[in-house]
């Protein structure tokens, strides 16, 4: 049992109200009791993450210090002692920045929209009929594909996206959409398992169909996984560089990354403007990331632990 001083007079030091109220966390043999809310700190794994940080925060600012250099001060950690800011405008117009931004955007807004659009609706029928053989191959034929290396389906695919006319834009949002069914089915379909069934039963007694049952109730309660899902098609679609340039044979579809190639050659690389293209093509990403990594975090959790 605990024993608990009685409340404290009003006017006093809350310095001193908090060491008495910590003196008095005691059992019925004296003995201090610790309080639940006191936060301890894992000083071992802290430090093993503040390690292993370092290999992403090093590689940013040697890509920042490098963007504001000139050729020939190139390499080092040391911070340049004059700023050559020019070298993102100059960026900015070899690789026609606003055009392939716009390209960008264009097909990763549709990607991620047609995304969860269908693979919500794939996951919401694969997970409510887990019983019938048939959703269940679907289940399992997916996943299966997410262990298939892309190489191996890059040249077959090429000249198929060729042969049906989609080499441009809209073949390559379709791409996107059907290859990233497999990981988005196999975390949106364990969070759907999660929800009690009777919450549908309630409502088709209250006279609701499927699809109304499906936009009222599930996917209301599916906004953490539609938003990791969201956020990582969005990272997948604008830094993607292997399948845009497999597919699209029109140059004026080229994305940020395809245009950034331009300052790779087999005889020179300028180093500070080529990263200060990079750093202005993972600002915006970077910035969506920061704001939304909790909804990444608690929809992956969610969606990894059934019942949660």
């Amino acid at each position: 049992m605990t024993n608990v001083s009685a409340a404290p007079m009003s006017g006093a030091d809350p310095r001193t109200l908090a060491t008495r109220e910590k003196a008095s966390l005691k059992d019925a043999n004296g003995k201090a009791v610790k309080s639940k809310d006191r936060h301890t700190v894992n000083w071992p794994l802290t430090i093993v993450l503040a390690v292993l940080s370092l290999v992403i925060l090093v590689p940013l600012y040697f890509t920042l210090v490098t963007a504001l250099k000139t050729p020939a001060t190139v390499g080092g950690f040391d911070w340049p002692s004059k700023m050559h800011w020019e070298n993102f405008s100059t960026a900015a117009q070899m690789v026609d920045l606003g055009h392939v931004a716009f390209n960008s955007l264009i097909i990763t807004v549709a990607a991620v929209v047609l995304t969860l659009m269908t693979n919500t609706f794939v996951a919401y029928a694969v997970a409510r009929n887990q019983d019938k053989k048939f959703f269940r191959f679907l289940y399992f034929f997916f996943i299966a594909a997410m262990f298939v290396p892309f190489q191996v389906l890059m040249l077959p695919l090429a000249k198929q996206m060729g042969m049906l006319h989609l080499d441009n834009r809209i073949g390559l949002i379709i791409l996107y959409v059907i290859f990233g069914l497999g990981t988005n089915l196999f975390i949106a379909t364990a969070f759907i398992n999660s929800i009690p069934f009777s919450l549908e039963e309630a409502a088709r007694i209250d006279g609701a169909g499927t699809w109304k049952i499906f936009f009222t109730i599930i996917m209301p309660l599916m906004g953490p996984i539609n938003a990791t899902i969201a956020i990582t098609t969005t990272l997948w679609a604008w830094n993607d560089f292997l399948m845009p340039l497999i597919v699209m044979t029109d140059a004026s579809n080229t994305t940020i990354p395809l245009a950034q190639y331009v300052f790779s050659s087999q005889f020179a690389t300028n180093y500070p403007v080529a990263f200060s293209s990079y750093l202005m093509a993972m600002l915006p990403v970077l910035v969506v990331y920061v704001i939304s990594q909790k909804w990444v975090i608690s929809g992956v959790m969610r969606g990894a632990v059934k019942g949660e």
